[in-house]
């Protein structure tokens, strides 16, 4: 294994973590500068953490039955996810739990379930990033996992799934006796939520788990990510959660954004906006494979990625660089998108390369 390493974005254009790439305004820097300097850093975290619980339940317009727990960014829920799922291993078979998900997808869900010493089981997806629904219920009739993690639009791939396989494999998941995890970290730039499907049909998925963050909100500093499902699943995942884990200052900057939600709302737009234009020009370029998204990230394909992203980055803008991730991803690049004059500089830049 290796750690989880951070790039070095100092005097860069930094496009490599889909970050919203919007600060607040001054007058709310202000406003909320001073309502941090009042808050009672010498004690713990209070009874107001629940006031931030309800409203993102508001927010999210939570399904009747369901209850929200918070994790310090999603990272902390899905680890929590591979620790409340850890029981002995079959003393007749000796299997582990499994977590499963589709390839390529986010790190940590391996991560969690490899450092938690529990099997990781991925899946992967077609060659144009679609779901491969006969592979993955045939996985999950093999390994019958504890977890299944679909993410809902993908990282890397930033792609929405199919929504009738999406419904079948979480059918399938709930009689392997499997919790399904949605992870719809990047809702704000998407076209769809599954949260729709799971109202309609509250009762068909009761197995299922949905995970959102305000990391790609516009708050990747404030390390805040939460989970709902039913009363029951929530209440079982919540015993390992540690005690005091949002912390007064993340819990009143949470609460503050949702105030003012309307700013993040205009900017997640811009970005949507951002992200049509830095599509049209990507497919208008020769040399360059760009996939739709439904995120604030980009995928491309160069025909070479490594000597793009140094080019890249010897004109001052940096990306992430994924072709080793998986296979899948043989030389290819993501692109966070960001504001128009950083993507001008993007587009300009990769330009000049090809």
């Amino acid at each position: 294994m290796h750690a989880y390493a951070v790039q070095d974005s100092a005097g860069m254009v930094k496009l490599d973590a889909m970050e919203n790439p919007h600060r607040l305004p001054t007058e709310l820097q202000e406003a909320l500068g001073k309502r941090l300097g009042s808050l009672a850093l010498n004690r713990y975290p209070d009874g107001r953490v629940n006031d931030l619980r309800h409203a993102l339940a508001a927010y999210a317009r939570m399904p009747e039955g369901f209850d929200i727990m918070l994790g310090n960014g999603s990272d902390e829920l899905i680890s929590l996810l591979a620790m409340a799922c850890d029981v002995p291993a079959d003393p007749v078979t000796g299997k582990k739990p499994v977590i499963l998900a589709p390839l390529p997808g986010f790190v940590m869900y391996a991560m969690s379930a490899v450092l938690q010493g529990l099997d990781f089981v991925g899946v992967p997806l077609t060659a144009d990033f679609a779901l491969d629904e006969a592979a993955m219920l045939a996985a999950i009739a093999q390994s019958q996992p504890a977890v299944v993690y679909l993410a809902y639009p993908n990282n890397p791939t930033a792609n929405l799934w199919e929504q009738g396989a999406m419904e079948r494999v979480v059918a399938a998941a709930g009689q392997a006796g499997s919790l399904v995890v949605i992870d719809e970290a990047y809702q704000p730039f998407s076209s769809r939520t599954y949260l729709d499907t799971i109202r309609e049909r509250p009762a068909a998925h009761a197995h299922v788990l949905l995970m959102r963050t305000l990391s790609k909100f516009g708050l990747a500093g404030v390390r805040l990510g939460y989970m709902m499902g039913t009363k029951a699943l929530i209440a079982e995942v919540d015993k390992v959660r540690p005690p005091y884990n949002i912390s007064v200052l993340d819990y009143e900057c949470a609460l503050f954004a949702l105030e003012h939600q309307e700013v993040f709302a205009d900017q997640a737009l811009e970005i949507r906006a951002q992200r049509a234009m830095l599509l049209e020009a990507l497919h208008a370029m020769a040399g360059v494979k760009a996939w739709d998204s439904d995120a604030n990230m980009v995928l491309v394909r160069v025909a070479d990625a490594q000597k793009t992203f140094d080019g890249l980055k010897a004109r001052g803008v940096l990306v992430k660089n994924v072709s080793k991730m998986h296979p899948l991803l043989a030389q290819c690049l993501r692109l966070t998108v960001g504001t128009a004059a950083e993507n001008s500089r993007l587009l300009a830049a990769l330009q000049e390369i090809l």
